[in-house]
């Protein structure tokens, strides 16, 4: 293929046919101004104008961010017209955006604070409107609230909503001055088919989109002096949290995690990861008896609560194929009041159980009325990475400087095969690990299950399993790329017995409650870490190798898929089809005891 030359700023360059203005000039670091172009995105929308520049030839400035390259192209980025055009674009943006800087949930990792500073701009010359917060603010959602008085229309969230995860809730509504982005007929979030998944927020460039904040919540409760407060943190914070203390990607923070939530007044810190190896062996006995007794198949990993919400708004059909499982949150949720409350001697009633995930669909698991096989709310509030960061600031603490610390018994414990459910394929490879070595007797000849591993939008494998012979998986994340998978068995063509499916590209380690910004670079480096967790920190790598799982069994569950198990670690799902609006979502009490909510 032959190369197309073009100069930027008297700089030349040799790109590909088709490359944008925006993208040859990034080949030479030139950095133009933009807020609609994100890498995540198969397309830009070219809708905010910010990356202007001149083309010799061209009668009017173009957007650097749709403009294709041609042979012999000559670019200005820096003209005085340019420069003054990108100007009058951004204070446009800011005259119709409210001034709240300083107290606005993305004050200093705002891209239109970034342009505004990058285009100089030191005032706006037209009139600022009010912008009050009645009748705007959309905060019926447990997990996302939308603030449509900052949007500024750069159209990233319609395009993730749409393109990544084919959901579609989002989209442009009514015409000129009057444009506005939200779901269809304008309906609260609650009553869409929203998943809940948080893509939106991880794409929006401003405020416009950000997580439901249960911080005040969890500080009454650690101040209550009645109360019990326990946390557990998903795998993936101990590979993320450390970016919000400016630490690099891929930074493992694991022991200065626990030292902040001991500072912060909980008052036992556990790990989901304890939880993550318990689903591992009743979700792989499930497989395995599906297998055996002609069971559902392909069986269909759920730990990922928007993707549950997803398959129950557009697979309701295939809902029999998903693992009953709970999700390793809920799982932990149920046992803190239980089996802990047993252990610690303490009146569940009296127990707060707080989760730190990288999801806000997390915060909306915890209230369906189905998670409180317990006898109380299994999980009282969860709160994402960037939750947690901004507690941790709030109480003044030194996250970067603090020493490691461990985890508290008897919901500490975890193997590599639990830290790694964090990341894409992570859950498929931990299955296989423990449900080659139940039906074999031996351990797999290597434990890293590569095929699994990585950003492709669908792998697979098959690996021989003893006596039942080849076994073929698939692990699929973003949900586009689970619609794959999930029309193959639609069609009755799916060869695979296990899927596992995440909601999120890259896995939990980019959830929407995760650090922002995140790219594939940086899912790649969080993914990392927890590999790094898995093959050199931990001194067992298979769920079934942990003491602490042998014990839980021995002395509370007594046997995989067994009555309490049952009870307490396995769910049902719902049929929520497509129809709109969905006015019965049943969120926050309890299905068959409305008695223990806190």
């Amino acid at each position: 293929m032959s190369l197309v030359n073009v100069t930027i700023d008297n700089i030349k360059v040799a790109v590909e046919p088709g490359t944008t203005v925006l993208e040859a000039a990034k080949k030479i670091k030139i950095k133009i101004p933009t807020l609609c172009a994100w890498s995540e995105i198969g397309h830009t929308p070219g809708a905010c104008r910010v990356c202007m520049v001149d083309v010799e030839g061209q009668r009017t400035h173009v957007a650097s961010c749709v403009f294709p390259v041609s042979e012999g192209m000559v670019v200005h980025t820096t003209t005085e017209a340019v420069r003054k055009a990108r100007k009058m674009v951004v204070e446009l943006l800011l005259a119709n955006h409210p001034t709240e800087c300083n107290h606005c949930i993305r004050n200093g990792n705002c891209e239109l604070q970034n342009v505004a500073e990058q285009t100089g701009v030191r005032e706006v010359r037209f009139e600022i409107p009010p912008f009050p917060k009645e009748g705007v603010i959309d905060d019926s959602s447990p997990s996302i609230v939308r603030d449509s008085r900052k949007c500024i229309h750069c159209h990233r969230c319609i395009a993730v909503c749409e393109q990544i995860q084919t959901v579609s809730v989002l989209t442009p509504s009514f015409r000129g001055s009057k444009v506005k982005v939200g779901p269809a007929f304008d309906l609260p979030l609650l009553e869409t088919n929203c998943i809940a998944c948080g893509q939106c927020i991880m794409a929006c460039p401003v405020g416009a989109l950000y997580e439901k904040d249960d911080i005040d919540s969890v500080w009454k409760a650690i101040q209550d002096p009645t109360k019990h407060v326990v946390v557990q943190e998903a795998p993936a914070i101990r590979a993320n949290l450390g970016e919000e203390f400016g630490m690099p990607p891929g930074s493992l923070v694991t022991g200065k995690m626990i030292a902040a939530l001991r500072r912060l007044g909980f008052d036992k810190v556990f790990d989901t990861n304890f939880t993550a190896d318990l689903t591992i062996i009743e979700e792989g006995n499930e497989l395995l008896k599906r297998v055996k007794e002609g069971g559902k198949l392909p069986m269909i990993t759920s730990c990922s609560p928007g993707w549950i919400k997803f398959c129950e708004h557009f697979y309701p059909d295939l809902l029999p194929h998903l693992s009953t499982c709970k999700s390793p949150q809920m799982m932990f949720g149920a046992l803190a009041k239980t089996y802990y409350a047993e252990f610690a001697g303490i009146d569940p009633k009296d127990i707060v159980s707080i989760s730190i995930m990288p999801c806000t669909a997390k915060k909306f698991e915890c209230q369906r009325p189905e998670m409180c096989s317990s006898g109380y709310r299994d999980v009282d509030y969860v709160l994402t990475t960037r939750e947690l960061a901004r507690m941790i600031k709030e109480a003044g603490i030194d996250f970067v400087n603090l020493p490691d610390e461990d985890y508290d018994a008897p919901m500490g414990e975890y193997t590599g095969a639990a830290t790694i459910f964090g990341a894409t394929g992570g859950v498929m490879e931990a299955a296989i690990r423990t449900v080659y070595a139940v039906v074999t007797g031996n351990n797999l000849p290597d434990l890293n299950v590569t095929p699994v591993r990585g950003l492709d939008g669908v792998k697979d494998a098959t690996l021989t399993v003893g006596d039942l012979g080849p076994v073929s998986v698939a692990v699929a994340h973003g949900l586009g790329n689970a619609r794959k998978v999930l029309d193959q068995i639609r069609e009755g063509k799916s060869p695979y017995a296990f899927i596992e499916v995440m909601c999120c590209p890259g896995g939990c380690i980019a959830g929407g409650g995760s650090p922002i910004p995140t790219t594939n670079e940086i899912r790649t480096l969080r993914s990392g870490a927890l590999y790094s967790d898995d093959a050199s920190v931990q001194k067992y790598r298979q769920s079934h190798e942990s003491p602490s799982i042998t014990k839980i069994y021995e002395t509370f569950l007594k046997e995989p898929l067994g009555h309490k198990s049952h009870k307490l670690l396995h769910t049902h799902y719902v049929d929520r089809g497509t129809e709109l609006p969905h006015k019965d979502v049943k969120l926050g009490g309890c299905e068959s005891d409305d008695s223990g909510s806190h």
